[in-house]
């Protein structure tokens, strides 16, 4: 019996674990891998939003150039590219989209809806949405 209990204590001595130092550098590091994370993760959403009015502007662009290929006439607002539309010939075409997209993120400064300008005069038009710093512009 007294010789289990020596086996048993001297088992225990050898047997190592982590310090508690050991321990304290380990959580430390994860506390700067996270520092260092969290910042990239925020910003990798923004780019996110960004790319998405990108290719939403585009869209819009390319659907409004359709319709004023078809109709001869820049179209007085982004609601008339989702219906079909006939032009002088009596030639009916369209939609022209399936819906108006709305901008990414409204709690991030974006607007609710993408703004359409137009000068019927010089045939130009602009579409465009602000929001995260940054400034979306078409063409």
């Amino acid at each position: 019996m007294i010789a289990q209990f020596y086996k048993r204590r001297f088992r225990t001595r050898n047997q190592r674990g982590f310090t508690l130092i050991e321990l304290m550098i380990v959580v430390a590091i994860i506390g700067i891998l996270a520092a260092i994370a969290i910042p990239l993760y925020a910003n990798v959403q923004a780019r996110a939003r960004i790319a998405k009015a990108q290719a939403d502007s585009r869209t819009l662009a390319s659907a409004v150039s359709i319709y004023t290929a078809h109709m001869g006439a820049l179209p007085a607002n982004l609601g008339l590219l989702t219906a079909v539309a006939t032009n002088s010939q009596n030639i009916a075409a369209g939609p022209f989209m399936a819906s108006i997209p709305t901008p990414p993120g409204t709690g991030a400064g974006w607007p609710a809806a993408y703004a359409y300008a137009q000068n019927s005069a010089a045939g130009t038009y602009q579409i465009s949405a602000f929001g995260d710093s940054t400034s979306v512009i078409v063409p």
